[in-house]
């Protein structure tokens, strides 16, 4: 079982990334593709006059402030242009692909957080109205009855609160949950950079390996959204997910690439 986690990043080749996964899926491999989608959720929110908000928590992790306005952006862009972009790119390649938000079946479920902690001008504020929160709950029923069946999942955020409000979530963390509760052997998180850089944006400083007892050390090395993914990174290996991949996913074969080594490699 492999959990491909691919960005929303300019640069980004979907059609790569699909063309390589269709072809694993055809040999018979359990693959299932979550995806993001930032990039184009900001031109549609600016288009829209409703230009996007970025916050940074006190512990120096960015996020995207979430009003009602913005959660509703997001939805059209992640479950719609983007996660049916995905599946009838797999379609028209021959994989029987479903695309479903964490919101349906409540894939992905956790705690709906209102307020968010934010460092504005050097002080501390506390944001309300927000609509965020962690995955803590993974239906895997409702993926195993997908694979079962001969269907490859195509899952994209938002998540369902407990109360049944959808929740902007990480789509790296919530990756790495998924792979935690199908104990998939790999997860792949692929971006617009070849992997860890010790220099961003050098791309000849790539950090080739991680141990996976000491990922929250190189946080440091991590720019905005990557502290994200070194964070999913850290709670899949120390959830028993054996091994996880930061890849490139700007071209040639993403997967094939990260599985056989390319990228900076935790285990």
């Amino acid at each position: 079982m492999i959990v491909v986690k691919v960005g929303g990043s300019a640069g980004i080749d979907y059609d790569a990334v699909c063309a390589d996964l269709a072809a694993r899926w055809k040999t018979g491999e359990r693959l299932i593709l979550v995806h993001g989608g930032s990039g184009e959720t900001n031109r549609v929110a600016e288009a829209l006059g409703h230009p996007p908000k970025f916050v940074t928590s006190p512990s120096g992790y960015t996020s995207r402030f979430t009003d009602r306005q913005t959660l509703e952006i997001f939805e059209m862009v992640y479950c719609g242009k983007i996660n049916k972009g995905i599946v009838e790119r797999l379609q028209r390649l021959g994989v029987n692909a479903v695309g479903l938000s964490g919101l349906d079946g409540r894939i992905f479920e956790g705690r709906h957080k209102d307020s968010v902690r934010a460092v504005e001008n050097g002080k501390v504020k506390v944001l309300r109205g927000d609509h965020t929160g962690t995955v803590e709950r993974v239906n895997t029923g409702l993926i195993d009855l997908l694979l079962n069946a001969g269907y490859l999942p195509v899952l994209t955020p938002p998540a369902a609160s407990y109360e049944g409000v959808a929740i902007n979530v990480d789509g790296d963390r919530a990756a790495a949950a998924l792979a935690v509760a199908l104990k998939a052997d790999a997860l792949l998180l692929l971006s617009n950079v070849p992997g860890l850089l010790r220099h961003y944006p050098d791309e000849t400083s790539l950090i080739r390996a991680i141990p996976a007892a000491d990922v929250e050390s190189y946080l440091e090395f991590a720019q905005d959204r990557m502290k994200k993914k070194v964070l999913g990174a850290a709670e899949a290996v120390q959830g028993g997910v054996k091994r996880v991949i930061f890849g490139d996913a700007r071209a040639g074969l993403p997967i094939t690439a990260a599985l056989e080594g390319a990228g900076t490699v935790v285990s």
